[in-house]
């Protein structure tokens, strides 16, 4: 990441400075009308602004496609310079630029309304590009797989339920025909592992220690027959008969269905403690640091995938904890997949395993590695990759 911030900061400071330097050589040394001056400057820095930022800068992160739009970039830049260049010329005579400190301070009061007019317009446009590409669903063939759908169950501390679960997502999910139920024991001490074989689970991944919902819900994924595979929470919080929905949309040619708690159908029999709430609220609002999209709900625990867009996501992701999910959506993202939210039925217990407090501060620490890892190229594919994704 470093070495992408260096290469931002360094392009940036040399435009900011070359504008600045030449609105004041213009109107100092020529005695250009400070309109005329400040168009002149904007125009040079705009254009060593898109060159350097698009040869020298960035890769391919998908906060920064701006870089291979120049007819986007032109229209921003115009439209964001003509802010800069209005508000010098309304401070130009309180200030009276003739004079090198006033004009000084003129130019920094417009290229930081500018620049913040700027960066809004872009991240705009980008959510606009995003969401656009989302909703289309990519014609592709059947995903791989040997069952219709694997459900992925990560679990701590559940030996007393497990087998209930078990039970009762096959009894709701028999319309589907077999249903693949992977078990992943993310450390417990209480014997979920064996009890999730005494129930009936096809397969049970034992983690040796205690990682993370996140690594325990990329284990199953990793290992999942199913041609389409999903994940819920062991507590079933969403009554398992919802998954047939997510699979319905799979099929129908979606990439990626995730459930929302907030969408406008979705239905809440036991609402959640104020505090988690809230939380959760905020969290979403952080999540703008790594997501252009604006979810109404990243963290729902239903998701559901295409087998092989469920490998691809998984096979990259890195997240161990309870931000993972906001990982899967800046990696669809990335990737170009489609995606979809739905509704959901939500049941909410008490049995949650998330600390409102430490886990909170955890999250949003995730959100930076994600950015991170995005900024350094973690997240690139190889070539063959490319090719199980839509043009």
């Amino acid at each position: 990441m470093k070495r992408y911030l260096h290469r931002f900061a360094a392009v940036g400071g040399l435009v900011t400075a070359i504008d600045v330097v030449v609105v004041l050589a213009l109107r100092l040394g020529t005695g250009m009308p400070v309109v005329l001056a400040d168009a002149i400057a904007i125009a040079v820095a705009g254009f060593l602004s898109y060159g350097l930022h698009r040869w020298f800068t960035f890769t391919d992160d998908p906060f920064v496609r701006w870089v291979r739009e120049p007819a986007t970039f032109t229209t921003i830049t115009v439209a964001a310079g003509l802010v800069d260049v209005l508000l010098l010329r309304v401070l130009a005579v309180p200030l009276d630029t003739h004079r090198f400190w006033p004009l000084l301070l003129a130019k920094a009061i417009s290229l930081a309304v500018a620049g913040t007019l700027r960066m809004y317009s872009y991240r705009r446009l980008l959510f606009e590009v995003v969401r656009d590409e989302q909703a289309r669903r990519a014609e592709r063939g059947a995903p791989p797989g040997d069952v219709r759908l694997s459900v992925v169950i990560p679990a701590y501390g559940e030996a007393f339920n497990i087998g209930a679960v078990i039970t009762r997502l096959r009894q709701e999910l028999a319309p589907a025909g077999h249903v693949e139920v992977i078990v992943v024991d993310d450390g417990s001490k209480d014997g979920t592992a064996d009890a999730a074989r005494a129930g009936g689970a096809d397969q049970v991944i034992a983690q040796p220690v205690n990682r993370g919902k996140g690594a325990a819900v990329r284990a199953g994924m990793l290992v999942a027959r199913g041609r389409t595979v999903a994940f819920t929470d062991a507590d079933l919080a969403y009554p398992p008969v919802q998954l047939l929905e997510l699979l319905a949309q799979v099929e129908a040619g979606w990439d990626m269905v995730v459930g929302s708690r907030r969408h406008v159908d979705t239905s809440t029999l036991v609402k959640a403690r104020r505090l988690r709430e809230m939380s959760g609220r905020l969290f979403n609002a952080f999540t703008l640091l790594v997501l252009l999209g604006q979810y109404r709900d990243t963290q729902c625990g239903i998701k559901a995938f295409r087998s092989d867009v469920a490998r691809l996501l998984f096979g990259h992701a890195t997240i161990d904890r309870f931000a993972f999910d906001v990982e899967l959506f800046h990696l669809a993202e990335r990737y170009r997949l489609s995606l979809t939210e739905v509704p959901v039925t939500l049941a909410n217990t008490t049995a949650s395993t998330v600390r409102v407090g430490p886990d909170a501060v955890r999250m949003i620490l995730d959100l930076f590695r994600i950015r991170r890892a995005g900024s350094r190229g973690d997240y690139e594919l190889q070539g063959d990759e490319r090719l199980t994704l839509p043009n």
